[in-house]
């Protein structure tokens, strides 16, 4: 579950994890209101789920109430399309105004989970401020790391060592220490699996502060969070991913044309590699899981027939738990709801011949195919 930065900024202030002067503005009204108290020397900052605002013109400083209440008022309300959005954008209905501060340097700072060393990690840099994948491609060397220990966690010797390889003074470096494990322990004890900070800066006036926040939960742990619950903000996730959640459906929108429809996690990903490496692209990842039954089945096909983008759809089933038979015949209920594309079937397993017969016995224009490799000479056809 994603968070917006001024959520993921209480949480840190939770936390102890310094951070700027700031409120959120739903109106206008609120932001100059908010930017008088600090003599509207501020930085607007919209509040979307993606990353890239500021070269989208999603943020912007300021030291004039009237530029703040026209961009205010611009912005509120609106779609911002950034390179990480789809191409409608995402709404922007609250606005972070916070104090400018004078930045002495900037840097990354971020826990992830590794999935190499199968730890939780600290992850560092001195190129703060800007995307950490260009200084992995450019600059590797300058990427640092330290796996926390699963009982001790992260060492205050090894953040130590890590702030100097960042050149941080030794005035900082406790300081430095004490941010880190509390953005460790923030990670731990709300499930993260992600809590980044970039830029983390060091003002003029020798302080530490996380200028930007991101924090994602882990879906499945929120559970054990039943306050984190109200965090969620459906209207920043896409429309489809959201009507299947509510179904029980793994379904992530991608930028493809070619619809996948699968069960199980595993499969879904392979078959998302042949019809990538086939030269075409998925329009989705969905996992129907192995206990479906046809209205589940129905469900998922019509959210993937209501993505304009998708063109033809790949049915890549193994029938088990949930029988061929009965995810055909949730393929045709849907049919009846809504227009299908072509669809290229490969089904093995329980009763796959009587649904691929269901199938051929439809009104669907269907092309059945035996194994993977066929499947990717069918996406090399098109």
């Amino acid at each position: 579950m994603n968070i917006h930065e001024f959520q993921a900024k209480k949480l840190f202030a939770d936390y102890s994890i310094p951070v700027p002067e700031g409120s959120v503005a739903t109106t206008p009204q609120e932001a100059i209101e908010i930017s008088s108290i600090h003599n509207n020397n501020v930085v607007v900052k919209a509040q979307i789920h993606a990353g890239g605002r500021g070269k989208a013109g999603g943020v912007k400083l300021f030291s004039d109430s009237k530029e703040i209440e026209s961009f205010s008022a611009n912005l509120l309300g609106s779609n911002l399309i950034t390179a990480q959005t789809g191409k409608s954008g995402v709404p922007v209905n609250k606005l972070l105004v916070e104090k400018i501060y004078d930045i002495h340097r900037e840097i990354y700072l971020a826990i992830i989970i590794d999935a190499v060393t199968k730890s939780i990690i600290c992850v560092a840099s001195e190129f703060g401020g800007v995307n950490i994948e260009e200084v992995a491609e450019s600059n590797p060397d300058k990427i640092f790391t330290v796996v926390a220990d699963p009982i001790l966690g992260l060492q205050p010797y090894k953040l130590r060592l890590l702030a100097k390889k960042l050149n941080i003074t030794s005035d900082l470096i406790r300081s430095f220490s004490g941010l880190a494990t509390s953005a460790y322990n923030l990670f731990v004890e709300n499930d993260c699996s992600m809590v980044e900070i970039n830029p983390l800066v060091i003002t003029n006036d020798r302080l530490l502060l996380a200028l930007d926040a991101k924090v994602n939960i882990d879906d499945d742990a929120l559970f054990r969070h039943p306050e984190l619950v109200h965090l969620r903000d459906i209207n920043q996730e896409d429309e489809r991913e959201t009507r299947a959640d509510k179904s029980n459906i793994n379904y992530v929108k991608l930028d493809g044309n070619v619809g996948c429809l699968v069960n199980g996690a595993g499969l879904a990903m392979a078959t998302m590699d042949v019809i990538s490496e086939s030269g075409s692209q998925p329009a989705n990842f969905l996992d129907i899981g192995g206990g479906a039954d046809e209205d589940k089945v129905a469900e998922a096909m019509k959210i993937i027939c209501s993505d304009t983008d998708v063109d033809k759809i790949f049915v890549n089933l193994f029938g088990g738990i949930l029988r061929c038979d009965v995810a055909a015949r949730g393929i045709v209920q849907a049919s009846k709801e809504t227009t299908i594309p072509p669809i290229i079937v490969r089904m093995l397993g329980t009763n796959a011949d009587e649904g691929a017969q269901i199938l051929l016995d439809s009104s669907l224009e269907v092309k059945l195919i035996h194994d993977l490799h066929d499947a990717r000479k069918e996406f090399l056809k098109s």
